[in-house]
């Protein structure tokens, strides 16, 4: 979905968010696709993290689309500056939001000219925009803000699962409205905890993508080079998905969501190579035992 356009005019503006609202109904959000619920965040209307003072009009609209597109925990915004006023910062790399201020002013000149004829001064309308960033792409905020109201109730925590992850030295980033492992830069990311439907889910996902973390270069080596929709990619997604179902199995983890948005590749790939299955189960077991080394047991064992 595309982004607000920062140097738009008030017309476009409103077109853009428009559109954006438009295609989000269109598409749906289908609850087979992600296990986490986007907009199971805190309720009520955008505000401002540092003042307390709520958005209104257009950047209520623009804002909630942002938290629930990019799956935000806060409704709690900052720009730049009142991030380091805080004593905080905002991240480095990360993409803010165009919000805007609309107003009317009376320029010098109007004002001489309306006192010299003694009528009314014609004020003039304006479009201010401010880039604001969420809480959630700040660091070093205080604890306690006027904006941020009390946090959903945190995830399932299984301890033993914690280690795990923990043990591994992954570059486990949490937040976003994706799931995904960046092979390039090498990271792990899944979206908070308290926006997954049913709360053990989040260590399916996590699972899931530090399987496909196993296979880096640097690791177990595997062929990472496909694209969604191909053969390559849709292997790779049949390890991962199966190495999160041993780890979970292993680690006594019963999730309730089922990854099916790949089964049409899955079975593709299956039809086309009666050995992809065997490949596939025997590299999930591989990365299994990666993983579970890292707790200093011997690992998955036999994968009949």
């Amino acid at each position: 979905m595309s982004r607000i356009d920062a140097n738009a005019n008030a017309s476009s503006l409103y077109d853009q968010v428009t559109s954006r609202i438009i295609a989000e109904l269109e598409a749906g959000r289908l609850p087979w696709v992600q296990p986490w619920d986007a907009a199971g965040l805190s309720a009520g209307l955008p505000r401002n993290a540092g003042t307390g003072r709520c958005y209104s009009g257009i950047n209520v609209l623009i804002l909630w689309s942002t938290v629930i597109e990019r799956g935000y925990g806060h409704q709690a915004w900052l720009t730049y500056r009142q991030a380091e006023a805080l004593g905080g910062y905002v991240r480095t790399g990360e993409q803010g939001e165009t919000v805007c201020y609309a107003d009317r002013f009376t320029p010098k000149d109007e004002q001489e000219r309306a006192a010299t004829a003694g009528d009314e001064a014609r004020q003039i309308a304006f479009l201010k925009r401010f880039t604001v960033f969420n809480v959630d792409q700040c660091e070093g905020l205080p604890d306690v803000l006027p904006g941020i109201v009390a946090p959903l109730p945190g995830r399932q925590v299984i301890p033993h699962a914690e280690a795990l992850i923990d043990a591994t030295g992954a570059d486990f980033r949490i937040g976003g409205d994706r799931a995904f492992y960046a092979p390039e830069p090498d990271f792990v990311q899944v979206p908070l905890p308290q926006l997954y439907r049913v709360p053990i889910d989040f260590y399916r996902t996590a699972f899931h993508e530090l399987g496909h973390w196993t296979g880096h270069a640097s690791r177990l080596g595997r062929d990472q080079s496909g694209r969604f929709g191909d053969a390559f990619y849709a292997r790779e997604e049949l390890v991962a998905e199966m190495t999160s179902a041993f780890v979970c199995a292993e680690l006594s983890i019963e999730p309730k969501a089922r990854h099916s948005d790949y089964i049409g590749s899955w079975l593709e790939v299956l039809r086309e190579d009666n050995r992809a299955i065997f490949r596939a189960a025997s590299q999930a077991s591989k990365a299994v035992d990666f993983l579970l080394a890292f707790r200093g047991e011997a690992g998955a064992g036999e994968v009949s």
